[in-house]
C-alpha cells in the first residue's frame, strides 16, 4: 500500500471496525498530546487502553495502565502509537502478536519495515496520521471549527441523473 496518502473509505472503515485501542505511549501528563487524544477516543465510543512501562499500574482516564501490549488482557482491534519511529519495529511485532487488526503510527511517526512486516501478517496499517484528527475530519466535526475537512461542503453536489 501507498502509506504517502489514504483513501477516505480506507480510514472509515478503520474507525468503524475498531472498539478497543491500545494506545502505545500513552501519557498520565495532562499536557501532552496521547491524554487529549485518549480523552476523545474514549469520548467517542472507544476503549482506550494505555500503554507505558514507567506508569504501568497507574489509572489513567479510567483505564488502568499497561506495561506492554502483551499486558492488556483484552481482545485488540487498533495499536495507535505514540513513540518515536525508530521503536516502532518491536511495537508492530507485538501488535502481530497479540493478534491486532490495525497499527496506527502517529503524526510525525513513519517506519517502513514495520508497515511491511505487519501488513504481511494481514494488519492494516495508517502512518503519520492520528485517529482522533481523522475521527473529527471525517465526521465533519472538523468543520464546526470553520475547517476545511474536504467531506462537507456548502455547494451542491453533482447528482447523476443517468442521462
Amino acid at each position: 500500500m501507498d502509506h504517502s496518502e489514504y483513501p477516505d473509505a480506507y480510514i472509515r472503515a478503520i474507525l468503524r471496525e475498531t472498539k478497543t485501542i491500545a494506545m502505545v505511549g500513552a501519557s498520565t501528563n495532562w499536557t501532552r498530546p496521547s491524554f487529549f487524544a485518549m480523552k476523545y477516543l474514549q469520548a467517542k465510543g472507544y476503549r482506550v487502553i494505555p500503554v507505558n512501562p514507567a506508569a504501568a499500574g497507574q489509572d489513567l482516564l479510567g483505564e488502568t495502565v499497561r506495561a506492554t501490549l502483551k499486558d492488556v488482557p483484552e481482545k485488540i482491534d487498533m495499536v495507535d502509537v505514540f513513540r518515536a519511529s525508530e521503536h516502532v519495529g518491536p511495537i508492530a511485532d507485538d501488535a502481530i502478536a497479540v493478534g491486532a487488526k490495525c497499527l496506527w503510527l502517529q503524526l510525525g511517526v513513519v517506519n517502513a519495515d514495520a508497515a511491511r512486516k505487519a501488513e504481511a501478517a494481514g494488519l492494516k496499517v495508517v502512518m503519520n496520521r492520528c485517529p482522533k484528527i481523522e475521527f473529527g475530519r471525517l465526521s465533519g466535526e472538523l468543520s464546526w471549527g470553520g475547517i476545511n475537512s474536504g467531506v462537507i461542503s456548502a455547494k451542491r453536489a453533482r447528482v447523476s441523473r443517468g442521462v
